[in-house]
């Protein structure tokens, strides 16, 4: 991992170094790839598809998706940290490998702050806590009546160690003091589809990719995460109204691209996504399955990026390994 670093830092900057005012004045000139780090089906999927081919027809070339899942997403960010700094290949980063990758693991191969550069916000959605729907559930109170009933407790799924999910389950865990154990899968996607198949007896998933199912009517909400009800579920109480306080995760999507990628590039793109995030057909899609769609500047996306770095630090490091996890983080990460 450390051979390739310093090469491919050189290159970086002499790529940077040759970039002329112009070439970033007629960006882009061929096709633009936005790279998922997870599987097809999580929050980072559906926001990157809701806006591909608009972008595509704001920026004049074609605009594609790929996923490449792995090491709870660490395995897409390396692509597109190693790739060329020149705005063709970008990252649709999260909550999970953005700023919690961090705090839980070792080196994975590369630095957030260092080697990504945020371009735009594009939408933050929070958790619901999701059951099946033929599930003898109808409050949180219940569920955590049940999990203290059975010897085994109850089992919660997530689409993998360092997740919103996981951290929203690990959380309810340690505040009502309920034995519920953790079940990670590759992503999202699999995660629900573990609820579905009761692999799983809830889960946290993001409201955004629980909205079809819910709406379906093949799983059911008991609660959310957002300090408010969400609009798209007003009957549904926040934790807090259910009686758990103090949850406060979310999950939040936006674009990254090469740490030395050219300030104008990352202006033009900022400038092209929040256009596309504010047409109607986009916003309403996005909004109207839980998202909360808001315009940032560079600026303002890596100063949120600060904060939710500091608020999840403090979180993992100062409450949840610390006081809950004997070990420290390194066994919550392998729990």
């Amino acid at each position: 991992m450390t051979l390739w670093r310093p090469a491919a830092m050189i290159l970086a900057a002499l790529a940077v170094a040759f970039a002329s005012p112009c070439a970033a004045q007629t960006y882009p000139q061929r096709p633009v790839q936005l790279v998922v780090a997870f599987l097809p089906g999580g929050f980072g999927d559906i926001v990157a598809r809701a806006i591909a081919d608009k972008l595509s027809a704001a920026l004049g070339q074609p605009v594609t998706v790929e996923n490449r899942p792995g090491e709870t997403g660490a395995i897409g960010v390396r692509s597109v940290a190693r790739a060329s700094p020149d705005g063709y290949t970008l990252l649709v980063g999260q909550t999970t490998e953005i700023v919690v990758n961090r705090v839980l693991f070792g080196d994975l191969g590369y630095d957030p702050d260092k080697d990504l550069r945020p371009v735009v916000f594009i939408a933050e959605s929070p958790l619901a806590l999701a059951t099946q729907s033929g599930a003898p559930y109808v409050t949180l109170d219940d569920l955590l009546k049940a999990a203290r009933a059975n010897p085994r407790g109850l089992l919660f799924g997530s689409g993998g160690p360092g997740t919103p999910g996981h951290l929203a389950g690990e959380l309810l865990r340690y505040r009502t003091k309920t034995r519920l154990t953790h079940v990670p899968f590759e992503g999202g996607g699999p995660a629900l589809e573990g609820l579905l198949n009761s692999r799983v007896d809830f889960y946290f998933p993001v409201l955004v990719t629980a909205m079809p199912d819910i709406v379906a009517g093949r799983i059911k909400a008991l609660a959310v995460t957002s300090q408010r009800r969400a609009p798209t579920l007003p009957t549904v109480p926040t934790l807090a109204e259910a009686g758990v306080k103090d949850i406060d995760v979310s999950h939040w999507a936006g674009i990254f691209a090469p740490g030395q990628t050219p300030t104008e590039v990352v202006a033009k793109l900022n400038n092209a996504v929040n256009d596309v995030l504010a047409q109607p057909e986009v916003k309403q899609r996005l909004v109207g399955q839980g998202a909360d769609v808001r315009a940032m500047s560079t600026d303002q996306f890596a100063a949120f990026i600060r904060s939710e770095t500091d608020k999840y630090s403090s979180l993992i490091r100062e409450e949840m390994c610390a006081r809950f996890w004997y070990g420290g983080c390194r066994g919550f990460v392998v729990d």
